[in-house]
């Protein structure tokens, strides 16, 4: 039976098919260290596509995404009873990234199939998973919440943001806002021909809190009580240094 392993084998990998076209990329930032004074980051995403076969037919196009960590989030709608709003329908996002940005070569339809798109959840529609459960178009709560996010710069669609060139070698940048949520951000990067995805190339980046602002977030996290008597010590410390200023000032 072990002699006949390695034949085994063989023949199974004689049996896959071989992928005509494939992803060689990188990052120029694998890293970002969130600061007291941080402001956001640039990602620039490159690569190159490597063919062992002339490439087939049809348009070659790219897509790449870049995922925060996915977070629970409670969606609600307001409405007017008696003059007051209160909050009425609502739905709970079980997982909606903290951050996603959609960077193309092509508009969005053209470039993956709807079939392609929720098998591999890479609009940003499909990469919330939300359940909605005895309300009436539950889309209109998830898409409210794309809006608020994407007016915060937390979800962006970047049509035609990926410059291909001689369907080798491509590019994009991605803007991160300030307001980043702390852990692994996942990059995707999709070949596609007419709407079908041939490879998919995944890195991850890392974002963490450093210095004053990580001993802030362990502080309030692990130790509360004390985050909490602090803060209230340097209020109290900033409003007598405030008034004795004050009182120097009109001596």
């Amino acid at each position: 039976m072990r002699r006949l392993l390695p034949i085994l084998l063989a023949l199974v990998a004689c049996a896959l098919p071989l992928r005509a076209e494939t992803i060689v990329a990188g990052l120029s930032r694998e890293a970002i260290n969130i600061t007291a004074n941080f402001e956001g980051s640039e990602i620039l995403i490159f690569g190159a596509v490597e063919r062992n076969a002339p490439a087939p037919e049809g348009e070659l196009e790219v897509i790449i995404t870049v995922e925060g960590p996915a977070q629970p989030v409670a969606v609600r709608r307001k409405e007017r009873v008696l003059g007051i709003w209160v909050n009425a329908a609502s739905i709970e996002v079980d997982a909606a990234p903290s951050f996603y940005a959609v960077a193309t070569t092509a508009p969005m339809g053209e470039v993956i199939s709807q079939v392609e798109d929720l098998r591999h959840r890479v609009s940003i529609p499909r990469a919330i998973r939300a359940v909605g459960v005895g309300v009436a178009q539950p889309e209109a709560f998830t898409n409210a919440l794309i809006r608020i996010r994407e007016s915060e710069d937390l979800y962006q669609l970047i049509e035609e943001g990926v410059t291909l060139r001689n369907e080798t070698l491509f590019d994009t940048s991605i803007r991160l806002p300030a307001n980043l949520v702390e852990g692994d951000y996942r990059t995707r990067i999709f070949l596609t021909r007419g709407g079908e995805v041939l490879d998919v190339y995944e890195q991850d980046i890392v974002v963490r809190k450093v210095g004053l602002e990580r001993f802030i977030y362990n502080l309030a996290h692990e130790r509360p009580l004390i985050y909490g008597i602090l803060s209230l010590a340097i209020a109290i410390a900033a409003g007598w240094l405030a008034s004795a200023v004050f009182r120097y000032i009109r001596a």
